[in-house]
């Protein structure tokens, strides 16, 4: 019984940690971007051609 709780108390404390690692970071704006997502979608990628075979060494 003694070994459910200490495993209890491990991950309660676990989840505290990760949650106030969250709460850190979204208070010091680490998810913000207001340009990015909406206008991504806006934009096609690159084409892409003639990539140089890096695998293979020639001399």
């Amino acid at each position: 019984m003694s070994a459910i709780i200490l495993l209890l108390i491990a991950s309660l404390s676990v989840a505290v940690v990760f949650l106030g690692a969250f709460i850190w970071s979204v208070k010091h704006h680490q998810f913000d971007d207001g340009f990015s997502p909406p206008r991504r979608i806006l934009f096609d990628d690159p084409p892409v051609e003639n990539i140089p075979d890096q695998s293979i060494n020639k001399k």
